[in-house]
């Protein structure tokens, strides 16, 4: 579609403004790592969380909840909603815990948890396995939707695409570090909502949707309208609500929601003042990410099942898309082409911003892994600090091209989004219990990373051709990836040798985690004459667990209570706002008492890290 002279003014306008923010804010990133990567360890509460949602707001999500809600309904979001159980796990006992540690990069938690040369391994191996190949896999899908975007909106092709929008988020990337991706976010998060509730009352406004009562009353669309599933239907009810609320949340690695976080997560928690600002910044970014953002998307959703029923009428009103990218998530940018001029030039802007924001923090985020984690580490340790980050801004560089280039590949977001959960099945429990159980150690993890990647490889690629009379839904495969790698390292657990005593005091001493599953590491040491600290000091998680239920409890009923709204079911609708209201008085207490008390760096520590 053409595009007026204002539409492209407000989007020049919001690239020059982006860039100077940018470019100003990131004065100083260069320094060291620790001010390119962690921003100082400085940053105060809501800027992190702010960050955090802006990043999970990416180009790519309004496209995969399209492409849910097209299936399977509203419901089918149970798929990301039961995340929510990972986060607030995080908010109210990993998040302190993660600032304590006083590390650079989440992988520096292996060398102060576990041992030897296998911990070691396990630093180096998971720098690149996570920073580069999850890493690119994800920051394609997000570029994949860029190319949607561009193709529907813009009439430009996907190699333009990747050129244009990939090109200007490198630049910003490689000048500015963390700092200048943290002020920006704050500001694309606000253009990026903006853009998603314009476009969904333009998309409600379109003469065949005909208003939000209409909409709602619609064949094509009442079907859809549950925030359950049919709970009489075992069919429906086991994979999108079951199978997600009972074993994903725990069970599955995925970036963003990382069981006892981690990422991108975890590196704006170590970038926080002290443990109550981490503490906050990932509480504020689940009650947002979870109960605020998703209705715009699931309104345009909605009504594009009015407009475009199949993916046959999106060809027909769009022939020049390329048929490889041609599905269910092209939608959301097909009904983006109704909005009028001015009003299309800010959502252009909030979809650039959406995807700056989350290809920035990806590229800041890999890089610190391939820089600290595997650069310093193994390459060069007596590498200076200015060197480090010029290996830092070349790693961006090399993450942009390789996620560009994969990109050009993928057909649609939702392929990327399970492909992703299939590989991580089975690796979070671990990494929620590896702080709790001395007995875990780096073998486990390595047993853990292995066995879900095979078990992946050969569901997604081997099984249909092997076993073609015997096909597998994507719940059972998520259940024999679960239940496979689960048992393989535990086995590996308690049939290996444990982590040095002498390591896990040190960590005992330095993140203070408590516990039943330390009593006979503190029991050896005070044998031994070290006194350590009692397991049962300070040990908060039964309260943390609660408040967990209970937060999460909050955020669903905020959720819920939104969407009645909109359904027009006001009773129903004031019952569950009443709940959160409620909840959200007993989860703002419990985190005053639950969110630590400010842990200082040690001159040792922050020598280390670049300050």
């Amino acid at each position: 579609m053409r595009l007026s002279l204002l539409d492209w003014g407000i989007i020049a306008f919001y690239f020059a403004a982006t860039l100077a923010i940018g470019l100003w804010s990131g004065r100083g990133a260069g320094k060291n790592t620790s001010e390119y990567f962690l921003s100082g360890r400085s940053m105060p509460w809501w800027l992190l969380g702010t960050s955090m949602v802006a990043t999970t707001f990416s180009t790519d999500t309004p496209n995969l909840v399209t492409d849910i809600v097209r299936q399977n309904g509203v419901a089918g979001n149970w798929a990301w909603w039961a995340f929510l159980l990972t986060g607030m796990l995080t908010v109210f006992v990993y998040a302190k815990l993660w600032r304590r540690a006083e590390i650079l990069t989440d992988l520096e938690f292996y060398e102060i948890r576990y041992s030897g040369r296998p911990a070691a391994f396990l630093r180096g191996f998971r720098a690149i396995y996570l920073g580069v190949f999850f890493n690119i896999m994800i920051m394609a899908s997000v570029t994949l939707a860029a190319i949607k975007i561009g193709g529907v909106l813009m009439g430009i092709s996907p190699l333009w695409t990747v050129l244009l929008a990939g090109g200007i988020t490198l630049i910003f990337s490689m000048t500015g570090g963390l700092k200048s991706v943290l002020i920006t976010d704050f500001f694309l998060f606000f253009t990026a909502m903006a853009g998603s509730i314009a476009a969904a009352v333009v998309a409600l406004r379109h003469p065949d949707v005909g208003g939000l009562s209409r909409l709602l009353t619609n064949p094509a669309v009442s079907e859809r309208l549950s925030i359950l599933p049919d709970l009489s239907d075992p069919a429906e009810v086991i994979p999108i609500l079951v199978i997600p609320l009972a074993v994903q949340w725990w069970s599955v690695w995925y970036p963003g929601s990382e069981p006892g976080g981690g990422g991108y997560i975890a590196q704006r928690m170590l970038s926080a003042k002290d443990e109550k600002e981490a503490t906050a910044s990932t509480l504020f970014f689940n009650a947002a990410h979870y109960s605020l953002r998703p209705w715009p998307w699931i309104i345009v959703a909605l009504c594009s099942l009015v407009v475009f029923p199949t993916i046959e009428s999106i060809r027909v009103a769009f022939p020049n898309v390329s048929p490889s990218i041609l599905g269910h998530d092209l939608a959301y940018p097909a009904m983006l082409t109704f909005l009028p001029a001015g009003l299309l030039g800010l959502v252009i802007a909030s979809l650039a911003a959406a995807y700056m924001s989350t290809i920035c923090t990806h590229l800041n985020w890999g890089a610190s892994y391939v820089v600290n984690d595997f650069w310093r580490r193994f390459v060069d340790p007596a590498a200076s600090e200015r060197r480090l980050v010029f290996v830092g801004r070349i790693a961006t560089a090399v993450l942009m091209v390789l996620s560009a280039a994969l990109a050009l590949w993928l057909q649609n977001a939702y392929q990327a989004f399970t492909i992703l959960l299939q590989i991580g099945a089975g690796t979070g429990l671990l990494f929620i219990l590896r702080w709790f159980w001395w007995r875990i150690n780096a073998a486990s993890e390595l047993a853990a990373m292995a066995v879900s990647f095979l078990v992946a490889v050969y569901l997604e690629l081997f099984h249909g051709r092997l076993f073609p009379n015997l096909p597998l839904s994507s719940s059972a495969k998520l259940l024999w990836g679960v239940g496979l790698t689960t048992v393989a390292w535990v086995t590996v657990s308690l049939v290996t040798r444990p982590t040095d005593p002498a390591v896990l005091r040190r960590f005992y001493r330095l993140v203070r985690p408590g516990g039943p599953g330390w009593e006979r590491v503190v029991a050896e040491a005070r044998r031994e004459g070290d006194a350590l600290p009692d397991p049962g000091e300070g040990w908060t998680v039964p309260q943390g667990l609660l408040a967990t239920l209970v937060g999460s409890v909050t955020i669903y009923a905020a959720l819920f209570g939104i969407g009645y709204w909109l359904y027009g079911r006001y009773t129903l609708s004031a019952v569950f706002i009443i709940t959160a209201v409620v909840g959200a008085v007993y989860v703002l207490r419990q985190w005053g008492e639950l969110s630590g008390s400010p842990a200082a760096i040690s001159p040792e520590t922050d020598r280390r890290v670049g300050g």
